[in-house]
């Protein structure tokens, strides 16, 4: 059974006094990010006007998901991009470890028909999936990068005495896949007991059993980490090659500052 939502003006005015509230607890406690914090409810809120308009036209228009999660890929590779400061020359070496860590933890779960392929299953899993292969992209990146200017005489004393530049930095950049790997792990150790993770809240809030809840979250939880583990792995070994032979400081593209 649906649960019945507030109106418009209900969850507005909700939005209102939280906001307030939030204002009013940086300004006792001298936080200087009012302004950072109501840029970012403004634009939250206008993005997901956009966002419901789309979404609600693709459920109407199935053959348009797959041009929208295009979108996403492409707007995720940007953001990781900027994140570790590779330059757009590294696109590709940035936006295939996403669409893998993707594929991986999608096209299982629905050749299994652990959910049903639908549009309306389809595109929030997909999504889902691409944001967490983002997070971990960016975190690895950025890891791998820092770690490999910190140790870079390290890495030259490989190279010196003949390994490839792969060679030269695979353990920096295992060691940033795996610290990539911590937030979800910690997350599905404390599901439940430190936090609701939003499926679960989402599907109570929809109506769902806890039980149906407590299932698809299991399997948003164990997907996420399968398609984090391949973009962060994937993406230490597409970047390697590059950051074993420039050092990493050396200036990027204008267009990924």
């Amino acid at each position: 059974m649906a649960v019945p939502y507030g109106s418009l003006t209900q969850t507005g005015l909700a939005v209102v006094v939280l906001a307030a509230i939030t204002l009013a607890a940086m300004s006792a406690a001298g936080i200087r990010q009012r302004l950072d914090f109501a840029g970012a409810a403004v634009r939250a809120v206008l993005q997901l006007l956009v966002v419901a308009l789309i979404v609600a036209w693709v459920f109407q228009h199935p053959q348009g998901a797959a041009l929208y999660l295009a979108v996403m890929l492409l707007a995720a590779t940007a953001t990781s991009i900027r994140r570790i400061r590779c330059g757009w020359s590294s696109f590709w070496r940035v936006i295939a470890p996403l669409a893998v860590g993707a594929a991986v933890a999608v096209i299982p779960v629905f050749l299994t028909g652990a959910l049903p392929l639908q549009t309306q299953t389809l595109l929030p899993f997909a999504a889902q999936m691409i944001g967490g292969s983002m997070t971990a992209v960016s975190l690895a990146g950025v890891r791998f990068r820092d770690d490999t200017i910190t140790h870079w005489n390290i890495v030259e004393g490989y190279l010196a005495l003949g390994a490839t530049p792969r060679q030269a930095v695979s353990d920096i950049g295992r060691n940033a896949a795996q610290k990539a790997l911590i937030p979800g792990l910690d997350q599905t150790r404390s599901v439940g007991l430190v936090v609701l993770p939003g499926a679960f809240v989402g599907m109570l809030l929809g109506g769902a059993t806890p039980a149906e809840a407590a299932q698809v979250q299991l399997l948003v939880l164990i997907a996420l980490i399968a398609a984090t583990t391949c973009a962060a792995a994937s993406l230490a070994w597409t970047l390697a090659p590059r950051f074993g032979a420039v050092w990493p400081q050396e200036p990027v593209d204008a267009a990924s500052q």
